[in-house]
């Protein structure tokens, strides 16, 4: 119904008559230049509505703004953060008799120009009329704006609803295009003031990139002040050279990185200015359109160093992603043909984003996220570059694949590249035909490693013998790194003089925590054995615990582990008789013959005097937790064993140890236990701590020194 003010009472007009005259204190307003926008001016409608005010007083953080609509209004209840879309942050939003309370989570200063957009839960009243809306921030007295509500509904506050043409490069769904909005005419006696704001709302909040730079915008032909995107909507301060205008054309150059819509149809824009909303004519966008369809922008060119089948290669490429930028901290996904070019350690500086390493790099099946590093500048358009050290491979059969890059969800895949040469048969999964051991010079199955001293708690010297190198050490660049399990004192710092390779003094030595770095002051050629002798002067002590720990043995040249052997502290070597005991002649004999048995960082296993393939070789997780492929369990040891790339399940008889990969958790049964390290997947394998298995469903794992064998039994 219509509102109407109402006389003063009599009485009270005669009582102020006869008062003496005094001076009045003034109200106490904490806002100015109140605005109320309704998008919906429809009496009985639903819309959303915008407030708008400027600070007159400071605001701290938890204090309130309330906002009191007339009781003609029909406000929900149960109206939330999520429906307040504010240029502050909310700390919590609560409802009661038609008011809005809305509790700041950070201090707002005087002068500050607030926006409150409300976009869920009220309904106009049910009839035509000027009707009031009130505001009020802390403790401060209100501010009032009517808002007139109109018998007929009517789409937003605009005075037409198709007001001027909208002008594209390009119709095609999905297309990077250049905008042009306007001519048009500002309603009444309207004028542009410089400073204003117009505020552009597009169909869809993916056609915008996260910034817009000034630079690439236009009102009636002068660069804006400034430009800020928020959701689906582009604030654009007005210049000053467009300062009195009774129009309005806003123009996006192409490098605005505006998109077209990925649906095709009828869209609508709408500019708003000073309280009244422009609704465009509809624009027509057609999914394949005469334009070059995204797609074709969307393809990148990968180059690899090798395109051989199975080949360890680089790979780079420039993808461009139009309105989505990769910015600091940010992630971009790549996702390979399959997992098995992916290795199961990664190292972040071996990609580099527009020539950054990555500041994290991280594997699951077939993708690997990296994180761009916090010096990154955001950018749409991303140089990757997969180097030779990340040890990614080619797929193992020859054709044509392609590759997916994803930045803030939009997807680009690549055009397709070809892999040639012979395929690389995968080892088969079954135990068939038995393989001999490797037996070549850069075979490290007969390195040794032995302490001096296995006395517990006490200094000890250390030899480790290589018997080859896959890839030679160039003298004071590349190293060897001896890394010692928990347990062992390592001192922070270690003079060269104490440590030898081949008989010549380390140039330098380098001690990061529990690792020894160790720069030889000599060239290693490959395929050639390397000796490393430290002194017990090193001060390196024993630990205090009496048991077998194991030592690892790495290059800087590479991947991965080179080999890792077992030594005893505070008992008789496992690796040396012990004084005065005869050395045996004859082999060993100390793993059963029932026994399936490994060696670390050796793809294969021994059962019954035979030897069969396995697809990933066991190696040392932080220096002492043995990890097996899911294979081993099946084959080895004849345990019914499931696997995919993310879940493994081993069965003997009723017992059932189920593992996730990437978890520390697995389950014997219905019950939760906590590994010594997440189950992984490498190559499409998932690589499980042995002990887990062995030790829930009654199996022995025993160590021969001899061979430098583990060995599993019942």
């Amino acid at each position: 119904m219509e509102k109407s003010k109402k006389a003063l009472p009599i009485v009270l007009a005669s009582a102020l008559a006869a008062t003496p005259f005094v001076a009045v204190p003034q109200q106490a307003h904490a806002i100015e230049k109140l605005s109320v926008t309704a998008d919906n001016d429809g009496a009985g409608k639903e819309s959303d509505y915008t407030i708008e005010f400027k600070l007159e007083e400071d605001l701290e953080s938890g204090e309130s703004i309330t906002i009191d609509f007339d009781s003609d209004f029909d406000i929900d209840d149960d109206i939330d953060t999520d429906d307040i879309d504010a240029s502050f942050d909310v700390k919590k939003v609560s409802v009661s008799k038609g008011e809005i309370t809305i509790k700041t989570d950070e201090d707002l200063d005087e002068g500050d120009k607030i926006k409150i957009k409300i976009t869920s839960g009220i309904t106009n009243p049910d009839d035509k009329g000027s009707y009031s809306v009130s505001v009020e921030a802390g403790d401060e007295d209100s501010e009032s704006e009517d808002v007139d509500i109109k018998k007929s509904s009517s789409s937003s506050s605009s005075k037409s609803s198709k007001d001027y043409a909208v002008s594209l490069s390009s119709k095609a769904a999905g297309e990077k295009v250049s905008l042009k909005l306007g001519k048009i005419s500002l309603k009444g006696s309207d004028e542009l003031e410089s400073n204003s704001t117009i505020t552009v709302t597009f169909p869809d909040k993916n056609m915008l990139p996260s910034s817009i730079d000034e630079e690439d915008v236009k009102v009636n032909g002068y660069t804006a002040k400034s430009v800020s995107v928020s959701g689906s909507t582009v604030d654009v301060k007005i210049p000053s050279g467009a300062d009195a205008d009774d129009y309005i054309t806003v123009e996006f150059d192409k490098d605005a990185g505006i998109e077209n819509p990925n649906s095709g149809g009828k869209h609508v824009f709408k500019v708003k200015y000073d309280g009244t909303t422009y609704e465009s004519e509809d624009v027509e966008i057609t999914k394949n359109g005469s334009s070059t369809p995204s797609s074709a922008s969307d393809s990148f060119t990968v180059n690899l160093s090798d395109p051989g089948a199975g080949a360890r290669t680089s790979y780079t490429f420039d993808a461009d992603f139009g309105s989505k930028e990769l910015k600091a901290d940010g992630e971009l996904v790549l996702e390979f043909p399959s997992s098995d070019m992916v290795p199961g350690i990664l190292t972040a500086s071996d990609f580099l984003l527009n020539g950054k390493p990555a500041k994290k790099a991280t594997a699951v099946g077939n993708r690997i996220a990296l994180v761009a590093p916090t010096n990154f500048g955001t950018n749409s358009k991303v140089k990757v570059e997969v180097t030779y050290g990340a040890w990614i491979s080619n797929p193992k059969a020859a054709g044509s694949y392609t590759l997916k890059a994803t930045v803030s969800g939009r997807t680009l895949e690549s055009k397709s590249f070809s892999i040639g040469g012979s395929s690389v048969n995968p080892t088969p999964t079954n135990p068939t035909t038995p393989i001999p051991v490797p037996n070549t010079t850069t075979n490290n199955s007969t390195a040794t490693i032995a302490l001096t001293q296995n006395a517990l708690g006490k200094q000890t010297g250390v030899n480790v013998a290589i018997k080859g190198l896959g890839v030679g050490l160039q003298k004071q660049r590349d190293f060897i790194e001896i890394v010692f399990p928990v347990g062992y004192k390592v001192p922070a710092y270690i003079a060269p003089a104490n440590i030898s390779v081949n008989g010549a003094g380390a140039n330098f030595v380098a001690v990061r925590g529990q690792n020894v770095l160790i720069y030889p002051s000599q060239d290693i050629p490959a395929a050639t054995n390397a000796t490393i002798v430290i002194s017990p002067a090193a001060n390196i002590v024993n630990p205090a615990v009496k048991n077998t720990y194991s030592i690892s043995v790495f290059t800087s040249e590479e991947r991965g582990l080179l080999f890792a052997r077992a030594v005893g502290v505070g008992m008789p070597s496992p690796a040396q008789p012990k004084p005065g005991t005869p050395t045996p002649q004859q082999p060993s004999t100390a793993i059963p013959a029932n026994a399936a048995s490994f060696k670390v960082n050796t793809a294969n296993f021994s059962l019954n005097g035979k030897t069969y393939p396995l697809s990933v070789a066991p190696y040392l997780a932080d220096g002492n937790t043995t990890m097996v492929p899911a294979q081993f369990f099946k084959e080895g040891l004849a345990l019914t064993t499931q696997w995919n790339n993310t879940s493994v399940a081993v069965i003997s008889g009723t017992k059932v140890v189920k593992f996730t990969v990437g978890s520390k958790t697995a389950k014997v049964g219905k019950t939760d236990i906590q590994l010594p390290t997440p189950v992984v997947l490498k190559n499409g394998m998932p690589m499980i701590p042995i002990r887990t298995v062995t030790d829930n469903l009654g199996y022995k794992v025993g160590w021969d020194a001899k061979t430098s064998s583990i060995y599993v039994q019942k």
